[in-house]
């Protein structure tokens, strides 16, 4: 059965690609997208890669967008002359979701003066009222570009503003309650007991994970429950890197899943151990094979954002790709 299932696997990516040629189109995947649509990929990669790579985006003419909503829509905002396509519209982001334009429009009325720095797991119309875009690759460095006595209204993710209000020592940023169903279940005992069954592995976890500012204070004093092994907080860009570039045998993953498929391919005879085996977004498990190939060949789902709010988004947006 798995030798069929990957062979129909091979037959599906044959024809994307086929027919990715034929139409000039780029796909792009988000690491955390299942195995075979990682494969198909023309570029893999974190939000912010894939932002940047669909900001220069020139030969092609459409672009298919292997994520969730809010990546295609600024993926539209940033290629105005391409037409993007997503796979399923159903692939939304429930981070995202927790706050609305109104209400952010009546956060920033509580707090004039501040400055708004919206995640990027954001809507278009959250990101047309902000100042700067981050992704968690950025935050810190976006955030320490602001004066330091200006207030900052981060959104939506709290434990990732959690995160680097602690790594800037800012007591002026605001945090919005959102999270990410995926990463907010990840708690500071579960990557402690991993470390004790694993003793040898060196640990990754996400900055959008509950302990994530609890992380980084350990990490900064040198908590003796570190053990001296290598722990970071990092963007999925960050996880890939310190894999390429260190040399343990283990790591402790802490994120969505889908990132082991692309950590073990590219580093073959090391382990990956995820923190949790429920860390699973059912929204990037929405786009498959089959979807791509149906995006592919009807056309469809094009993901546009209205001109005014695209161009009110777009300085955020640029905000953010100009500071890495």
């Amino acid at each position: 059965m798995a030798e069929t299932s990957a062979n129909t696997d091979v037959a599906l990516q044959a024809r994307i690609r086929e027919l990715a040629e034929e139409k000039n189109a780029i796909i792009l995947a988000h690491n955390y997208q299942i195995g075979p649509v990682q494969d198909v990929a023309d570029v893999l990669g974190d939000s912010l890669g894939l932002a940047q790579e669909a900001a220069e985006v020139e030969e092609a003419d459409i672009i298919v967008f292997c994520g969730v909503h809010f990546m295609a829509e600024t993926a539209a905002i940033l290629s105005p002359g391409k037409r993007v396509l997503l796979p399923d519209l159903q692939a939304g982001c429930f981070l995202a979701d927790t706050l609305t334009a109104e209400g952010l429009a009546e956060w920033k009325a509580e707090h004039p003066g501040a400055k708004v720095v919206s995640y990027v797991n954001s809507t278009a119309a959250v990101k047309a009222l902000s100042d700067y875009c981050c992704t968690s690759a950025n935050a810190v460095k976006v955030v320490e570009a602001i004066p330091a006595d200006t207030d900052i209204l981060f959104c939506p993710d709290m434990f990732l503003g959690a995160y680097v209000r602690e790594v800037t020592g800012r007591d002026n940023i605001h945090l919005w309650p959102g999270e990410c169903h995926v990463h907010s279940p990840i708690t500071l005992e579960m990557v402690l007991e991993k470390m004790a069954e694993y003793p040898e592995a060196d640990v990754m976890v996400h900055p959008e994970c509950r302990c994530s500012a609890e992380l980084a204070q350990m990490i900064e004093d040198g908590d003796e429950r570190l053990d001296g092994r290598q722990v970071q907080v990092a963007s999925t860009g960050g996880m890939v890197r310190q894999a390429q570039e260190g040399e343990n045998e283990q790591y402790i993953v802490g994120t969505e899943k889908g990132i082991n498929h692309r950590l073990a391919k590219e580093n073959p005879g090391r382990e990956f151990i995820p923190v949790s085996e429920k860390a699973i977004c059912q929204y990037m498990k929405r786009i498959t094979l089959e979807k791509v190939l149906h995006s592919l060949t009807e056309d469809v789902y094009q993901v546009t954002v209205d001109p005014e709010t695209a161009a009110a988004a777009r300085g955020a947006v640029d905000r953010m790709l100009e500071i890495t």
